[in-house]
C-alpha cells in the first residue's frame, strides 16, 4: 500500500489543475453542470496515468519515442486547444438546454484526454517525482499498478475540488451572458493554444 500512498502524494503535488484543461473544466461546469467538469478532469487524469505508467514500468522505448517527437506532439495539442477556443468564440449564443442535456460524455472525456496526452514532458515530471520519493523505474506489476492508481486518485482529487468550486459559483455565473462567457473562455483557450504552438517553433 506504500506505493498507493506515494502515488496519491505525487498526484497531489504535481496534479494541480492549470492550463487549458483547467479552463475547460471551469467553463463546462458553469455551462453544463458538475458532471461535465468531472468528465473533463477524468480525461486529464487518465492521460497523467498513461505517462505515470510509462515511468513506473520503465517503458524507455515508449518514453524515448515520445520525447524525441514531443515538438510535433505539442503542436498537435496546441492546435486542438486553438480549435476548441475558436469553437467557443464562434458560438454567437449560449448553449441551449437541449445541448446541455445531450453533451457527449465521451467527447468531454476525449477532448481533455487528448490535451493531456499531447504533453510528453509529463514523463520527465513523473520520473523526477519518482526519484524524489526513492522510486526506481521498472517496478513489478503490483507495485507499478498501485503507484499509477495513486497518481490517478491524487490528480482527480484536484479536479473534483475545481469542479466543486465552479459548481458553487454556478448560480452567480447564471446571471452572466452565456455568449460573453463563451468569448472569455474562448480567448483564454486561443491564447494558451497559440503560446504552445509558438513554443514548438523556438
Amino acid at each position: 500500500m506504500a506505493f498507493l500512498f506515494k502515488g496519491i502524494l505525487i498526484g497531489l503535488l504535481f496534479g494541480l489543475p492549470a492550463g487549458a484543461v483547467g479552463a475547460l473544466t471551469v467553463q463546462r461546469t458553469l455551462r453544463c453542470g458538475p458532471r461535465a467538469g468531472l468528465l473533463t478532469g477524468l480525461g486529464s487524469s487518465a492521460a497523467d496515468c498513461c505517462y505515470a505508467a510509462i515511468g513506473a514500468f520503465g517503458l524507455t522505448i515508449v518514453s524515448d519515442f515520445l520525447l524525441q517527437h514531443q515538438a510535433t506532439i505539442h503542436l498537435l495539442g496546441g492546435s486542438l486547444i486553438l480549435f476548441l477556443g475558436i469553437s467557443l468564440l464562434r458560438r454567437k449564443q449560449g448553449t441551449s438546454r437541449r445541448e446541455l442535456e445531450n453533451a457527449s460524455r465521451l467527447g468531454l472525456f476525449l477532448s481533455s484526454f487528448a490535451i493531456g496526452i499531447t504533453n510528453p514532458a509529463a514523463i520527465l515530471t513523473f520520473l523526477f517525482a519518482f526519484s524524489w520519493l526513492g522510486i526506481s523505474g521498472g517496478l513489478a506489476f503490483r507495485e507499478g499498478t498501485l503507484l499509477v492508481l495513486g497518481v490517478f486518485f491524487g490528480t482527480y482529487l484536484w479536479w473534483g475540488v475545481l469542479t466543486l468550486a465552479a459548481s458553487l459559483a454556478r448560480k452567480k455565473a447564471a446571471a452572466i451572458d452565456p455568449a460573453r462567457m463563451n468569448r472569455v473562455f474562448g480567448i483564454i483557450l486561443c491564447l494558451l493554444g497559440a503560446v504552445i504552438c509558438f513554443q514548438c517553433f523556438l
